[in-house]
Parts: C-alpha cells; structure tokens; sequence
C-alpha cells in the first residue's frame, strides 16, 4: 500500500479524568497517534468492527429502535434525533422497490469547527463502522461521503480505509454473508460553504450547481439521484458504532435527558490549549474554556464566547456557565450547533469580529435568495461603515431592522446564520458599537482580532 500523507494535529489534548468512566472517550480512541487509523489497529485496540457484527445479526427495524433508544440527536447542528431521522426512509412494498442513499456530510466548512476531520484523521474505521450501521439498518444500496475538498490529505486516508474496509468483507457483496451489497465511495466538494446545507450538497454530489433545493419533497422521499437518501454527519455516523456495541440504554445514560451520548466540541480563540475535546453534553461551558482549553491566554478575562461555531449567537459573561446541550443552549439564546467553541478575550472588538463573521456569509451566499443576497451584503457595508470610523448611530437600528428579514423565507438558514452573531453582538455589545460612531475608535484594549490576524 502506497504510503498516506499525514498532516499531524498538535491540538489534541487531555485533561485529568479523560477517557475515564465520567469522561468516556468513545470517538477519540487513540486521538493523536498517527498510526492509529489502520484497520488491524481499530480491531485490536478498540473494539473495532464489534459493533457492525451485532448489528448484521439484527433486523434493520431493531437496528433504528436501538438508536432511537440511545436518544442521539445529530451533531451536525440541528439536533434532530437520529433514528427518527432514519425510520423516515421508505421500505420496500411489493409495488415498488426503492434504491436507498446515505450520505455523510463530511463538509465541515463552519468556521470554528474542526472535530469530524479529527475523526476521518485517527478513526475513520470507525465512521465506515458506522455507515455500514446505518446502511443495513435503512437497507441502503449505496452510501457516499461528501467531503470538503480541502481535506485532501484525509480523502486519501479515507479511500485506504474504505479498500481495507473491502479486503475484509466489510463493504461489497454479500457483507459477512448476509447477503446485502453495501460499499462507500468518497465524493470530493469544492469548497463551498453552501453545500454543508443538505440538499445543496444533493446538488453538488449529482455534479449540480450547489445550491439549495426547495422543500418539500424532503431527501428522504427524493434525495441523491431523486432516490430516497439521508444525510447524517460525520460524529453522528461515528457515534454509531459504540451505540450498537455498548447498547442504547447505556449510551443513553451518558449525558443528560433528551442530550445524551458525548460529544466532541472543538475550542479556538483566545485561549492556551486550543483543541478538541470529547465530554458528555450538559459539561458546563465553564469547565470545557477553563479545565480542558487551559483558561484564557495571557490571564485576561474571556469578553465574548461562540457556542457552536460562528454561525450561533454570542454569549457574554452571565452566560459562561451554561450547560453544553442542544436545550440549555437554546434556552440561553444561542444555538449548540456544530460544537465548536470560539473564544474572544478582553481586548477583542466586537465590532471587527462580527465584521469578519459577516462578511465570511456575505461571501459565501450562493446568491439563490434574495433577502439572503442583498442582506448580508448590506450588513457588511454598514459594518464597514462603522469600522472606517463613517456609521451614524441610526445604523445601529438599521442593522436591528435588517436581520429579521434577511433569513424570511429563503431556501435555507444561511441567512439567519449570519443574523446570529450580528444580532447578539449588537444586543449584548451596542456600547462598542456606539463607541466607535461617537469616537471613531475601539472601545476594547488592543488592536482586536483583525488586526492580529493581518498582522500574522
């Protein structure tokens, strides 16, 4: 086998009790180890493949319920329950025989999030485990993962993972003789952000413009090829293998009522330990920024913190305390999201960091929708505005009145993405922003994000 090309991540860290039985480790099972990902290594040191054996000798229908058991809501960031997600599928009738799709959303293009490319790195067993899962389970003929094209190095991890997968039987005819044909190919995006929304990457995978579809028919009624499909997230798919091994009452154990399970949360910013960490949903935000991420850098106070990943609302410092689960996130104002935590010190303005968020959407709208469109541009200029020291303070209202609109009625949640961080910016920061109108200058110490960026 030719050699793979490795791209080590030194932003794997532990912390006292990680991978103990209050923080079990089920998807970052030899994290960091760059011999990790060969399929003798996932079979000897963990459990590897065990369980996709359970699940072939179980009716496909026993399959979903053990998952809708185990309470998983998927990680990709709407948190809808997976195995309701999965018994949406259509069976076969005696009038007609459906060819089945399933599709891993491998994309990963939210800023602030980096934990699936941890999983494809050092386990990606473990995400073939998985799929082949949720194939049997759905009774799928065919399953693809849309991955973002950036992730060049890990595509070719991937492809030898999945041709192992092949010399054992795993994937092709007759899976360990039960006489299903199942195997996985590799589909490379070419980085648009758009395409992490499920029927654009539809789009983008049947060679297409990749731009959302309307809705209904939804993709599991007709989907990739117009064939019935569903599309799951990398951690989600991952965290299919333990499910099925452990059982889904235990898994459903871990974490808290209709939260459960672990989940990996991927923490950048201003701190000393940037990396990814896999913790029970529910672990305070708290204890993820200051016992795993080390605190802030340089001893400062943390001004602002991204919850999951930088399409959700801000969090200022009343909030820091908040329990990392779909619901209590919710309920705090913001969104769990992608999982990925971003973390603004003291001296950050705001102003220059919601400009940078917006102007990253403005970029990245696929044009199809108007308010969408038009919007975020608008944003970004009146953001610009107040930046060059030239906005008025009825900008301030202007920019309240534009963000209920730019996400009403389009195709897809790009637009209230970016309303997000600009709406809770201007809510929980209006002094900044009225700082620099008044004083054409920042009211933070410090030159702030943009500036420490361009300077690097």
């Amino acid at each position: 086998m030719a050699a793979i090309r490795t791209k080590p991540d030194r932003h794997l860290y532990t912390f006292p009790g990680f991978g103990s039985e209050k923080f079990p480790n089920l998807m970052l099972r030899g994290a960091g180890d760059l011999d990790n990902w060969p399929r003798r290594v996932y079979e000897q040191k963990h459990e590897g493949y065990l369980g996709m054996r359970k699940a072939l000798k179980m009716d496909p229908s026993a399959v979903i319920e053990e998952v809708k058991t185990s309470g998983i809501r998927g990680r990709g960031g709407a948190g809808f329950p997976a195995g309701l997600k999965w018994s949406f599928m259509p069976k076969d009738t005696p009038e007609r025989k459906f060819t089945r799709y399933l599709v891993c959303n491998a994309d990963e293009g939210e800023p602030g999030t980096f934990k699936d490319r941890v999983i494809m790195e050092y386990n990606p067993h473990q995400l073939i485990e998985g799929m082949v899962i949720a194939g049997w389970a759905m009774q799928c003929q065919l399953g693809f993962v849309y991955v973002r094209g950036e992730f060049l190095w890990l595509i070719e991890k991937m492809e030898a993972a999945l041709q192992e997968a092949r010399d054992a039987g795993y994937l092709g005819k007759d899976i360990l003789g039960t006489g299903w044909n199942f195997d996985i190919l590799m589909h490379r995006g070419a980085g648009a952000y758009i395409c992490g929304e499920e029927t654009a990457l539809l789009n983008s995978l049947e060679g297409r413009r990749g731009e959302p579809r309307v809705k209904p028919p939804f993709p599991a009624a007709k989907g990739a090829f117009g064939q019935p499909s569903t599309i799951n997230n990398v951690e989600t798919l991952a965290a299919v293998a333990p499910i099925l091994r452990m059982g889904g009452a235990a898994y459903a154990n871990l974490g808290r009522p209709k939260n459960t399970g672990t989940r990996i949360f991927g923490v950048s910013g201003h701190v000393n330990r940037p990396g990814v960490f896999e913790l029970p949903l529910g672990t305070p935000l708290d204890f993820i920024v200051n016992e795993c991420a080390g605190g802030v850098r340089g001893g400062k106070k943390a001004k602002a913190i991204i919850p999951g990943g930088s399409s959700c609302p801000m969090f200022d410092a009343k909030d820091f305390d908040c329990p990392m689960d779909f619901d209590s996130v919710r309920d705090r104002g913001s969104m769990a999201g992608s999982g990925g935590v971003i973390v603004m010190d003291e001296d950050t303005c705001i102003v220059q960091a919601t400009l940078r968020l917006i102007r990253f959407y403005a970029h990245e709208s696929c044009g199809q929708c108007t308010p969408c469109r038009e919007g975020c541009n608008w944003m970004q200029m009146i953001l610009q505005r107040i930046e060059d020291g030239q906005g008025r303070l009825e900008d301030l209202d202007l920019l309240a009145q534009l963000t209920p609109r730019i996400g009403l009625r389009t195709l897809c949640p790009l637009g209230d993405a970016a309303c997000g961080p600009m709406e809770s910016a201007l809510k929980k920061f209006r002094d900044e922003f009225e700082h620099h109108i008044t004083h054409g200058t920042c009211l933070a110490k410090g030159p702030g994000l943009l500036a420490r960026a361009s300077a690097h």
